[in-house]
């Protein structure tokens, strides 16, 4: 007995955990390549993906788009298995960052941070200027039934397109939050209660779809038993980030990696980030300035977020998570999700994986028994 398989369109993961896009720099072709090998759909970031080009300042547009196309390929090498690539609708390059994933073969574009309503005309933009079909598949990241309404009757009636699957991510989750703050902790919109939505809008779409159109649960997903429970109330698949960071393969710097072995529960705190949405990430003296409303000066070299006005906001959000991932953890913060207080070791991906296989089984096991 194994885990069940996640199929989405031709795609087939034999292992239903899809790698959470963790951006500037969290995610890359290494970490990816890692969780592809292990039968999960590894996932690139693309936010900030160029932010070690010499030309990130002078040619943001083009050191990015490199970027991408260059660790698409590099995780290709290294993998025979499903590639995603996750693509922020808030980056200023989203664009051209959907263009260069689907022209580089990518299996999967995750799209969230807003709602990714022009993501199926960019997809046929590229397929009419290339004249092919690219099988890049279209996923939505959602936080409700109703968002993925709404992003489906969009794209079929612009464009006639379904999404090819949804990611529910839930309030636990890290990172940018698609939650306004009073909702994050209130019980009516834990993971558990939204995911039927989700289901419910999937399952209406599949008729028009002509094929299934599975959801994929994320946001406090821990272990093999959250991942049974969460398939048993109607997901096919999980979404997972927060403990793929604390793995050898994960791209981050070992310092990075550390905060989150020495994190305490209650070190986790939400911030109002410059994106325009609140985030979960552990306490520090730069968030705490920031709170202090004490504005670190600077100019916008990056133009990196639609929603971000340097005008007003105390920080530049891209200087902070890049400090940050480089180990630099006085002048930058690090995201996290709200399990971070469990993470006691870094681990090879195979490893976490394995472990996280044996713990389904047994929880599945137990489950039988009971029956």
């Amino acid at each position: 007995m194994n885990f069940p398989a996640l199929t989405i369109g031709e795609l087939t993961a034999r292992t239903p955990i899809v790698q959470g896009g963790m951006g500037v720099g969290i995610s890359l072709s290494h970490l990816a390549s890692a969780v592809a090998n292990e039968g999960g759909i590894g996932v690139i970031a693309a936010a900030m993906i160029g932010m070690g080009e010499p030309d990130v300042v002078s040619d943001p547009v083009g050191a990015n788009v490199r970027a991408l196309r260059r660790e698409i390929s590099r995780a290709r090498a290294a993998t025979r298995g499903i590639l995603g690539v996750n693509i922020m609708v808030a980056l200023t390059t989203f664009n051209e960052m959907v263009r260069a994933a689907i022209e580089s073969g990518t299996d999967i574009i995750f799209s969230g941070a807003g709602l990714p309503l022009e993501l199926p005309k960019l997809y046929q933009e590229v397929c009419d200027r290339a004249k092919t079909h690219y099988k890049t598949k279209l996923v939505p990241i959602v936080s409700s039934g109703r968002a993925a309404m709404i992003i489906a009757r969009k794209w079929l009636s612009r464009t006639g397109l379904v999404p090819d699957a949804f990611v529910l991510e839930g309030p636990r989750a890290g990172g940018h939050l698609g939650f306004s703050e009073e909702h994050l902790f209130d019980s009516a919109y834990a993971l558990d209660k939204l995911i039927s939505g989700v289901t419910d809008t999937a399952k209406a779409l599949e008729d028009k779809a002509g094929r299934a159109i599975p959801v994929i649960a994320g946001g406090g997903v821990w272990n093999g038993a959250d991942i049974a429970r969460l398939l048993r109330m109607g997901a096919s698949g999980v979404q997972m980030a927060t403990r793929f960071v604390a793995t050898d393969e994960c791209d981050a710097d070992i310092r990075f990696k550390q905060a989150y072995v020495d994190a305490r529960d209650e070190d986790v705190t939400i911030i109002h980030s410059p994106v325009g949405m609140p985030g979960r990430a552990l306490d520090n003296h730069f968030i705490e300035d920031a709170r202090q409303g004490k504005k670190k000066p600077f100019r916008c070299i990056f133009h990196c977020i639609k929603t971000c006005n340097p005008e007003t906001t105390p920080y530049c959000i891209s200087s902070a998570l890049i400090n940050a991932v480089r180990g630099n953890l006085d002048k930058g913060f690090v995201f996290c999700g709200a399990n971070v207080g469990r993470v006691k070791a870094i681990v090879p991906v195979h490893d976490l994986i394995d472990s996280l296989r044996r713990e389904y089984l047994s929880f599945m096991e137990q489950f039988r028994g009971e029956k």
